[in-house]
């Protein structure tokens, strides 16, 4: 054991250190510089040939090796990451954004080995390079906080899964589509083709609504009927219309239920489930339409704000409109229906 660590450190010290060589390479550069400046040029350019005669049969043997280091590990790199990809492709339990993730990480990570078995070919110290890129890291992972807080949550989210790419999400009040998930950002496609970019962080913290998780969703529509009239009517011409519609979750049937009593409208709100959630906001708006029409069609009123006006005392009011008030406290209302129906008023202009 120990004739093995004294011929390991003879093999250290007989390395040429990667400073001297350095080192060397900065005096020669510099006694050439002087040379020519001295107008000593056939000097200066015999010892830039010989540098260079030097430096060819120091480094070539070492070139050498590192291109075949390289050619061995990169044609391995290549061999795993296939057999890594088809591994997950094979999975099931690997989504698009973890499959994305684990494998940007297995070539960041082997492109790094790669780069250090090849330094290593020069002699240079990888030891302290790789001290010095973690000092240098630490500064800046601490400038870089936010991008550091941006890829520990894309992390937590390709192994949590909260929500996967295709998914139809609600977040910070924005909904759209999960187009890709990356180790900073994510990437959604809204309902008016535009992508919006959210971070990570964000993605994480704030209050996230998944469309897509189950494998039913519900679709609710509001709307109202006057007092007078009833809401079995009503439900009933509101269930029809959801008769024979294959986009529909079969075993679970729509319903229409009293959700409130409200100023001047009984509030209703019509229940369907959908399996597939691209479908939520075109027959949400299709429904929507399909009621109001169905509502009108079967003469159930549909009530809307209005204002009853009581004037008291208004006996001016009888010059300028003649037969419009009747009493004092007769009411002027104003309704767009009872304007259309009523007949037009005639009156002198001079007045």
């Amino acid at each position: 054991m120990r004739r093995l660590l004294q011929e390991t450190q003879e093999v250290q010290e007989a390395a040429p250190d990667s400073a001297d060589v350095i080192g060397n390479i900065g005096r020669e550069v510099g006694e050439t510089g002087r040379l020519l400046a001295s107008g000593e040029v056939a000097d200066a350019m015999d010892r830039i040939v010989a540098a260079g005669r030097g430096m060819l049969e120091e480094f070539l043997p070492a070139f050498i090796s590192a291109v075949f280091v390289f050619l061995v590990f990169w044609v391995l790199y290549r061999i795993l990451v296939r057999i890594l990809e088809a591994s997950l492709r094979r999975s099931t339990r690997a989504d698009e954004g973890l499959r994305n993730l684990t494998t940007r990480s297995f070539r960041i990570a082997s492109w790094t080995v790669i780069l250090i078995m090849v330094l290593a070919q020069f002699d240079i110290d990888v030891t302290a390079l790789l001290a010095g890129l973690s000092i240098a890291g630490i500064a800046l992972g601490f400038a870089a906080r936010d991008t550091l807080e941006n890829f520990i949550s894309g992390v937590t989210i390709m192994l949590d899964r909260p929500f996967r790419v295709g998914d139809w999400i609600d977040v910070d009040g924005t909904y759209g589509r999960v187009q890709e998930i990356t180790l900073r950002s994510t990437r959604l496609r809204t309902l008016n083709d535009q992508v919006m970019v959210m971070p990570n962080i964000n993605m994480i913290n704030q209050k996230l609504i998944n469309h897509s998780l189950l494998p039913s969703l519900r679709v609710e529509i509001r709307f109202g009927i006057a007092y007078k009239e009833f809401p079995d009517e009503a439900r009933d011409v509101v269930l029809a219309l959801f008769e024979d519609d294959s986009r529909l979750d079969e075993s679970r049937k729509p319903t229409v239920v009293v959700a409130g009593m409200g100023d001047s409208s009984v509030d209703l709100v019509c229940r369907f489930h959908i399996r597939d959630p691209s479908l939520e906001v075109p027959m949400r708006f299709e429904y929507t339409e399909k009621i109001r029409e169905a509502l009108r069609s079967a003469d159930i009123e549909i009530p809307f704000p209005h204002l009853q006006l009581f004037i008291d005392g208004a006996d001016g009011l009888r010059e300028v409109l003649p037969g419009q008030l009747r009493a004092s406290s007769s009411p002027v209302v104003d309704d767009p229906q009872q304007k259309k129906d009523s007949p037009p008023t005639s009156h002198d202009a001079n007045d």
